[in-house]
């Protein structure tokens, strides 16, 4: 029987921290009513607490990529899980918004920024050479998997027992499952186990050969138009995502009358086809052109928000869970498989760590001005319409990738500078 490579059990348990510790961070939705209703508190102040849980998400990104080059992969993800469990379970001490904005808004979300998707992909850019989109793909895939089990979760605790029992129950699966398994199995380099990376080391003579490979010389990342072309769709893509819909939607759903029950199942249905989604996306990223790639998922995910402008009936809420659903997670699969083809990967870590930035930017822009936009008007038109001509814009901005054949060499040993 062949033995199975070590790398698939990291990308799993790479995976595993993205579902716990993402799904505990996608939940946040599932409390904005409570936190409402148990505070006495409008939909913008308690939106703001998803706006500072982006923002502090984001400003970990570069130093989540300097921290794994020092730490390691394994004590990042690790005890980032243990931060977020802990700053679920003090939520429950809160009695004002000030102290929800501590735990979950500052706390919390250093852990969440630290098991992001930074850290996983550099693991799977140490384990694999050979199948690294498909690899990207299922760990991205953890999102939409935690959004699946975790969202529903906390949703039907919510219901039957209260968000403080959510809370627990989310913070002691961090604390007490997570954390354990991650820091017990999880390995930074195939080196420390005496082993060579999934498809072997590339040789001397096939790296240079490699078009999308470019040499540490010339100019800094930062002036290059590629890098730009990345990270503006990509801060688009928070906003539109974890920003815009990860967080207003279930209070959008419920505005309209909707049940818990129809409510959960758009959740779970978006989640399961976001897995879909991105596994395909990574496996075609391998395959297909990433330009046109993205420029396609992003035409597709401004039609499906404008839609959901017209959607009042249940059945046209579940359609538009499966069709967002599938290009929901799918960029990035493909935008980090750009990045570390434009960049050496000894320094993709902090470059990654940069476009996580620009994503939670997004993110937090996306959490706050939806539901200042509704304190506004009442409710959520405006901003579905601001977020389809935002996408708009990133589908611009994703056909004029450069092609990498004509792209000047790119000076990564800058950026640790």
């Amino acid at each position: 029987m062949r033995k199975i490579h070590y790398g698939w059990w990291v990308l799993f348990f790479s995976f595993f921290s993205l579902l716990t510790v993402q799904g505990a961070r996608l939940s946040f939705g599932a409390f904005i009513v409570p936190w409402e209703e148990s505070y006495a508190a409008g939909r913008g102040t308690v939106s703001f607490i998803g706006t500072l849980s982006f923002i502090v998400y984001g400003l970990t990104q570069p130093l989540v990529g300097k921290l794994i080059d020092r730490w390691g992969v394994r004590r990042v993800l690790s005890y980032s899980a243990l931060i977020a469990g802990i700053g679920f379970l003090l939520t429950v001490t809160a009695s004002t918004t000030w102290e929800l904005w501590a735990w979950f808004g500052i706390l919390a979300s250093i852990g969440f920024g630290g098991a992001s998707s930074v850290a996983a992909s550099v693991a799977v850019t140490h384990w694999f050479n050979e199948k690294r989109g498909l690899a990207l793909g299922i760990i991205t895939s953890g999102f939409g998997a935690g959004q699946f089990f975790i969202v529903p979760l906390a949703l039907g605790l919510i219901e039957r027992t209260g968000w403080q029992a959510a809370s627990l129950t989310l913070g002691g699966i961090l604390v007490l499952v997570a954390f354990p398994l991650l820091l017990i199995f999880l390995k930074n380099r195939p080196s420390d186990m005496g082993l060579q990376p999934y498809g072997g080391e590339p040789t001397a003579q096939e790296t240079p050969k490699t078009k999308e490979n470019l040499e540490e010389t010339g100019p800094p990342f930062w002036r290059h138009r590629g890098f730009w072309c990345l990270i503006l769709p990509y801060s688009i893509c928070g906003f539109t995502t974890t920003g815009l819909m990860d967080t207003h939607l279930i209070p959008f759903a419920h505005g309209h009358g909707f049940s818990a029950a129809v409510t959960g199942t758009a959740v779970s249905l978006l989640a399961l086809f976001n897995v879909i989604g991105t596994l395909a996306s990574g496996h075609f990223a391998d395959r297909w052109n990433i330009r046109w790639m993205l420029v396609t998922l992003y035409a597709i995910r401004a039609v499906t928000v404008f839609c959901l402008i017209y959607t009042h009936q249940a059945y046209l809420l579940w359609l538009f869970a499966i069709l967002f659903g599938l290009v929901d997670f799918s960029t990035v699969a493909p935008t980090t498989l750009k990045t570390t083809r434009y960049f050496q990967a000894k320094s993709v870590g902090l470059v990654l760590g940069w476009l996580s930035f620009g994503h939670q930017v997004g993110s937090a822009l996306g959490a706050y001005i939806p539901g200042w936009l509704y304190d506004l008007t009442g409710g959520y038109g405006a901003a579905f319409i601001f977020s389809a001509l935002l996408l708009g814009g990133a589908v611009l901005f994703s056909f004029f990738l450069p092609d990498l054949r004509t792209v000047p060499k790119i000076k990564t040993e800058s950026l640790a500078n």
